[in-house]
C-alpha cells in the first residue's frame, strides 16, 4: 500500500526548516495557500516568508488572489517576505503598497516624498502641511519604495550599484522632505541650506540602513544679516535632522550625521561657503580631503551645494601637495590597519579584508594621483577602481579581483540589514541567519558552507589584493614587462612612494627596478615579495634604508636557494627582516656581513639570549680549530660575536628583551670574546704567570650597551719559581697582543679595550701583579677609585686569580664603618665639578642621557654612594649592577620604593635612548638628537608613532627632572 505523505514533510522537502509549523499555518490559511508554496521552494527563508505572507493575506484577503494570478508580483513579494522581516511588517500594517512591487519602475522620489509631508514638489523651497502626521506619512512613503526596490534588488531586476545608487536618491529625498518639515516649524526666509551629501550618501553607494552623513552650507540672501541668518540656518538643520531621527509609530529613518563638518561635533553645525574654505584652507587635515572625495549636493539650495563643491574639489585634488600629506596618509593607514586588528574577523566593514580596506586604498590612490589624471575624479568606489585600472594604477587582474570581493560583501552586507532593517556590519553565528544569506545569494544546495567558504574567500583575496594594490603597479612601472595593460608612469610611481613614505622615491625605484627586472627564477620570486615587502617597510621609520638594506641583503643572498624561498614562505622572516632594515643601520651593517643570520628571523625562540655556556663552548671550538693560528682564531670568535650582536639587536627592536637583559646579553658576550681572545694570545706565551681580566665599567656593571668598549684592568700572578719581571714581560705581552688581536681591521664591530681606570690611569703599568694591586690601593687610593671599584667583577682568565682579587678590593669598596664624612664631601665635589666640565662643547644639558640632569650619571652615582657608605655592614648592597643596588638598597630601606622608582625609570630611559641612538644611526651618541627627524626614528624605534616625537622629549624631560630631584635630595642632602 503507497505511503501517503504528510503535509509537514512534504513542506519540509519543499525546503522549510520547522514543516509542523508551516503546515499549521497552511491549514489556519485556507487551501488557496497551496498553490503558492511551490514558489516558495526558491526564497532565501521559506518559513519567515510563509509567516509574514499568511499574516498578510489574514489582514487583506484579495492578496492571495492577486498573486495566485500575478506569477511576477508573487515572485517579488515572496522574495521580500523570505529575506526581511522589516519590510514583511510593513506591507502587513500597509497592504496596499504590495502593488507597488508589480510596478517595473516609480517616479521620482523626492517628489512622491514632499507630497507625503504636504508639501509642493513645484515650490523653489518646499514647505510642508501635513501637521504631526506628517513624519508618519514621510516614513511610509520612504518604506513603501524601499520594498519596491528591494523586490527588484532580491529578484535581480537591479545590479548593485543601481541599487546604491537608488538608495542614495531615496535618502537625499527624505533629506528634501525632511527639510520642507523643518521650513513649517522654523522661521528660515532670510537664509539659504543646502544640504551636502558625504560618505556613501553623496558618492550615490548607500546601504539599506545606514547613518546619512551630510556638511550643512548656508548664506544669508540680500540684505540679511549673516549672524543672525546662520542662527536661523542651524535651527532649520536641526529640525530637518530631527525630522528624520525622532521615533513615531512607523518607527525613524536613520541618523543624520554632521561629524565630517569642520572641527568635527566641537565645530558650529552651519558654516557659510567663505567660512567652509576659509576652515580647508588653513586647518584641514589629509583624512578631510579624503571624505570630501564624496561630497555631493542632495537636498536644499542645490546651487548653493555644488558652489560647495566645486570649490573643495580644488583643495581635494591637489591636497597631495600639501604639506604633511605624506605623514597624514601614513597616519591614516595605520588608524585603518588599527582598526582591522581590533575587529573581529567577521566584520564586513572593518575586518580583515573588509570594506573599509578596499575603499580606503581606492580612496587613498585617487588622492595620489588624482590631481593630475582627472579620469580618477569618481565618488564611488567601483568606478574610481575601474578608472585607476584603466589608467595603469592599478593592475587590471587585482582590479577585477577587488571588484568581485567588494561586490559580494555589499551584497551580503544588504542582506544583512533587509532582515530587520537594523545597521549591521557582522556575519553572523546563527545557523539559520547563514542558511537565509546563503539561499538569498542562491547557494541552494549546502547554503551555510558554500557561503561561508565564499565569503571567507573572498575576504581572504581582498585582504591580500589590498596589501599589494599600492606596490604591484610600482614593479609594472619599472620591470620590462609585457605590455598587457597600461602601466604607471615613472612620475605616478615616484609621486606614489613618495605619499607612501620614501623620502627618495626615485632611488627606491632604481633598487625595485634591480630587484624585480628579468625572467629569472630570482627575479620572479622578488616580483612576488616586493608588492608586500615594500608595503612592510613603508610601515618602519626609515623606508628608503629597509628597500636599499633588502636590495644589498639580496644581492649577496639572492643565488641562494634558501633565501628567497625562506622570505616568500616564511611571513614572519620577512615581516620581522622588514621591520629591522627600516628601523636600524646597525642591525642591517651585522646582516650585511652575516646575511645567512636572515634565518633566525623566524621564530621568538631562534632570538633568544643564548646561555653562556653555550657561547663559550662555540667560541672555544673555534679557537681549538685555528690553533697556533690566533689571528684567523679571533676572527672566527669575532664572527661569532657579530651574530649574537644580530640576534640581540633584532630582540631589543622586536621588543622581546628589556633593556636591563640586553645589557646582560652584551656584557656576557664581551666576556665571552675576551676569554677566547684571551686564549688565543696565551696559545703562543709562555707559561709563566696566571692572567685575568677583570670587568670595570659598563662590562663590569653588566650593563653594556652596543656601543660599549671593554673598560678593564689586567692582573697575573707568576708562577712558582718564575722571577717576577719575567712574569710580568711575559703578562705585558699578552695584553698587548690581546689588544691587538681585537682591534684588527674586520668587517665586525670591533671590541676595544680600554685600560684607563687602571691605577695611575695611563701613566700606570699596563700590568700589575696581585700584590702591585694591594700595595696600591693601600697607599695611594682615592675615593673615586674605590667607586669605580663597585663595578669591577672577574671577566675572563683564571678564575682563582680573579677571585682573589675582587676579594682584595672588596674592604676598599664596602669600607667597614662606611665612608668617612670628608670622602663623601670629595666624592660630591667630584661631581659637581664632572657636571660643570665634563658635558660636550654645545650639548644641551637636558637631552644629554650620560652626564645631563637625571641621566645615568646621576642615577650611578646615588646608587655608588649608597653603596660605598652602607655595603660594608650590609651585605644585599655588594653587586656591580645599578638597578640591583637600588632595589637592595630599598630592600635595606636606605631609599624609599618612590625614590628607587624614580631612579630606575630614569635610567632604563636613558639606557633605552643610548641604544636607540646606536641602533638607528649605526653610530654612538649621548644626546636625544636636535633634529626633529632624527628625533623621531629614535622615538620610533622606542615604540612612540611616526607623530610622537614631541611626547617622546616631553616624557624623558618629565622622567629625567624627577630623578635629578631625588638625586638633589639623596646624594647631595639638598
Amino acid at each position: 500500500m503507497p505511503r501517503i505523505e504528510s503535509t509537514a514533510a512534504r513542506l519540509a522537502k519543499l525546503g522549510f526548516a520547522d514543516g509542523a509549523r508551516a503546515a499549521q499555518l497552511v491549514r489556519q490559511s485556507g487551501p488557496d495557500v497551496e498553490d503558492v508554496l511551490e514558489s516558495l521552494v526558491d526564497v532565501a527563508d521559506p518559513d519567515l516568508a510563509l509567516t509574514s505572507l499568511t499574516r498578510l493575506i489574514e489582514r487583506e484577503p484579495a492578496v492571495l488572489a492577486t498573486i495566485r494570478h500575478d506569477e511576477r508580483l508573487r515572485g517579488r513579494l515572496l522574495a521580500v517576505l523570505g529575506v526581511s522581516a522589516a519590510l514583511g511588517e510593513h506591507l502587513i500594517r500597509h497592504p496596499s503598497h504590495v502593488a507597488l512591487l508589480a510596478e517595473p519602475r516609480l517616479g521620482e522620489p523626492r517628489a512622491e516624498l514632499l507630497r507625503a509631508v504636504g508639501a509642493d514638489p513645484e515650490e523653489r523651497e518646499p514647505r510642508a502641511s501635513g501637521g504631526n502626521d506628517a513624519l508618519v506619512a514621510l516614513r511610509v512613503a520612504y518604506r513603501g519604495r524601499l520594498a519596491h526596490l528591494a523586490a527588484r534588488d532580491l529578484t535581480g531586476l537591479a545590479t548593485l550599484q543601481e541599487v546604491t545608487a537608488e538608495l542614495s536618491d531615496l535618502a537625499g529625498a527624505a533629506l528634501e522632505a525632511a527639510l520642507a518639515v523643518a521650513r513649517s516649524e522654523v522661521e528660515a526666509d532670510e537664509v539659504r541650506l543646502a544640504v551636502v551629501g558625504m560618505g556613501k550618501c553623496g558618492a550615490r553607494e548607500l546601504n539599506y540602513i545606514s547613518d546619512v552623513d551630510v556638511i550643512f552650507v548656508a548664506e544669508p540672501r540680500e540684505g540679511a544679516d549673516e549672524a543672525k541668518a546662520l542662527r536661523a540656518a542651524t535651527r532649520l538643520a536641526q529640525a530637518m535632522m530631527r525630522a528624520c531621527t525622532t521615533t513615531t509609530s512607523e518607527g525613524s529613518l536613520w541618523e543624520v550625521d554632521a561629524g565630517l563638518r569642520p572641527e568635527g561635533r566641537a565645530g558650529p553645525l552651519v558654516r557659510t561657503l567663505a567660512s567652509h574654505l576659509a576652515y580647508y584652507r588653513r586647518w584641514a587635515k589629509t583624512w578631510e580631503f579624503q571624505a570630501l572625495l564624496k561630497a555631493r549636493p542632495v537636498a536644499g539650495d542645490l546651487e548653493l551645494g555644488e558652489a560647495y563643491v566645486e570649490a573643495v574639489n580644488e583643495m581635494v585634488w591637489s591636497a597631495a601637495t600639501r604639506e604633511h600629506f605624506v605623514e597624514d596618509v601614513q597616519a591614516m593607514r595605520r588608524r585603518v590597519e588599527a582598526h582591522v586588528r581590533a575587529e573581529g574577523e567577521r566584520q564586513l566593514k572593518l575586518g580583515p579584508g573588509g570594506l573599509r580596506d578596499i575603499e580606503f586604498a581606492v580612496q587613498l590612490l585617487q588622492l595620489v594621483h588624482g590631481r593630475l589624471d582627472p579620469l580618477l575624479r569618481r565618488r564611488a568606489t567601483l568606478p574610481a577602481l575601474a578608472a585607476l585600472s584603466r589608467g595603469g594604477y592599478v593592475g587590471r587582474d587585482d582590479s577585477r579581483g577587488l571588484a568581485e570581493a567588494y561586490a559580494f560583501l555589499r551584497q551580503v552586507e544588504h542582506l544583512l540589514q533587509l532582515h530587520r532593517l537594523r545597521r549591521t556590519h557582522v556575519v553572523p553565528t546563527d545557523e539559520a541567519d547563514l542558511r537565509r544569506l546563503g539561499r538569498a545569494l542562491g547557494m541552494q544546495a549546502d547554503p551555510v558552507g558554500e557561503f561561508t567558504t565564499r565569503w571567507r574567500r573572498h575576504a581572504m583575496e581582498a585582504r591580500r589584493l589590498h596589501e599589494k594594490l599600492f606596490y604591484r603597479p610600482l614593479l609594472q612601472a619599472v620591470a620590462r614587462l609585457p605590455e598587457s595593460e597600461a602601466r604607471l608612469s615613472t612620475t605616478a610611481a615616484a609621486d606614489r612612494l613618495e605619499a607612501l613614505g620614501y623620502a627618495d622615491p626615485r632611488g627606491a625605484l632604481h633598487h625595485i627596478a634591480n630587484l624585480s627586472t628579468g625572467v629569472s627564477r630570482r627575479a620572479a620570486i622578488q616580483r612576488t615579495l616586493l608588492p608586500v615587502m615594500l608595503g612592510w617597510f613603508a610601515d618602519t621609520p626609515d623606508p628608503d634604508a629597509a628597500l636599499l638594506g633588502f636590495r644589498q641583503v639580496s644581492d649577496k643572498l639572492g643565488s641562494t636557494p634558501w633565501y628567497l624561498r625562506l622570505l616568500r614562505d616564511e611571513t614572519a622572516v620577512a615581516a620581522r627582516m622588514a621591520r629591522v632594515l627600516g628601523t636600524s643601520r646597525y642591525a642591517t651593517g651585522l646582516l650585511m656581513h652575516a646575511p645567512d643570520a636572515v634565518a633566525m628571523l623566524g621564530s621568538d625562540a631562534e632570538l633568544a639570549v643564548r646561555p653562556v655556556e653555550s657561547l663559550l663552548g662555540e667560541a672555544s671550538a673555534a679557537v681549538s680549530r685555528h690553533a697556533g693560528d690566533p689571528e684567523t682564531a679571533v676572527t672566527a670568535v669575532r664572527a661569532l660575536r657579530r651574530k649574537e650582536l644580530f640576534r640581540t639587536a633584532v630582540a631589543d627592536i622586536s621588543g622581546l628583551i628589556d633593556i636591563e637583559t640586553v645589557g646582560a646579553a652584551l656584557s656576557r658576550l664581551n666576556d665571552v670574546t675576551l676569554q677566547a681572545a684571551l686564549d688565543a694570545a696565551l696559545a703562543k706565551a709562555p707559561e709563566v704567570t696566571s692572567f685575568a681580566i677583570i670587568a670595570m665599567g659598563r662590562l663590569g656593571g653588566m650593563e653594556c650597551s652596543y656601543a660599549s668598549d671593554a673598560d678593564v684592568m689586567f692582573v697575573h700572578s707568576p708562577l712558582p719559581g718564575v722571577e717576577e719581571r719575567e712574569a710580568t714581560d711575559a703578562a705585558f705581552a699578552v695584553a698587548n697582543e690581546l689588544r691587538r688581536l681585537l682591534s684588527l681591521p674586520a668587517p665586525d664591530p670591533p671590541l676595544l679595550i680600554d685600560p684607563d681606570l687602571r691605577p695611575e690611569g695611563r701613566q700606570g703599568p699596563l700590568v700589575r701583579t696581585l700584590a702591585s694591586y694591594r700595595a696600591y690601593y693601600a697607599r695611594w687610593s682615592s675615593p673615586w677609585e674605590a667607586q669605580a671599584l663597585l663595578r669591577a667583577r672577574f671577566s675572563a682568565g683564571h678564575a682563582g686569580l680573579g677571585a682573589a682579587f675582587t676579594a682584595m678590593i672588596d674592604e676598599l669598596r664596602y669600607p667597614q664603618g662606611g665612608l668617612p664624612d670628608d670622602a663623601v664631601r670629595e666624592i660630591r665635589r667630584l661631581k659637581a665639578r664632572m657636571e660643570a666640565e665634563r658635558l660636550p662643547r654645545g650639548a644641551d644639558p637636558a637631552l644629554h642621557t650620560k652626564l645631563g640632569p637625571g641621566g645615568l650619571s646621576d642615577v650611578e652615582w646615588v646608587a655608588q654612594l649608597l653603596q660605598l657608605r652602607h655595603a660594608g655592614a650590609r651585605p644585599s648592597l655588594r653587586t656591580t649592577r645599578t638597578l640591583e643596588a637600588l632595589r637592595a638598597a630599598v630592600a635595606e630601606e636606605l631609599l624609599s620604593p618612590a625614590d628607587e622608582a624614580a631612579l630606575a625609570e630614569a635610567w632604563r630611559f636613558a639606557s633605552r635612548i643610548r641604544d636607540a641612538i646606536m641602533l638607528v644611526k649605526g653610530r654612538p651618541g649621548d644626546s636625544v638628537p636636535a633634529d626633529s627627524g632624527e628625533r623621531g626614528l629614535i622615538a620610533q624605534t622606542l615604540g612612540y608613532p611616526p607623530d610622537g616625537s614631541e611626547d617622546f622629549l616631553d616624557d624623558y624631560r618629565r622622567v629625567t627632572r624627577r630623578a635629578r630631584k631625588v638625586m638633589d635630595r639623596v646624594f647631595y642632602g639638598a
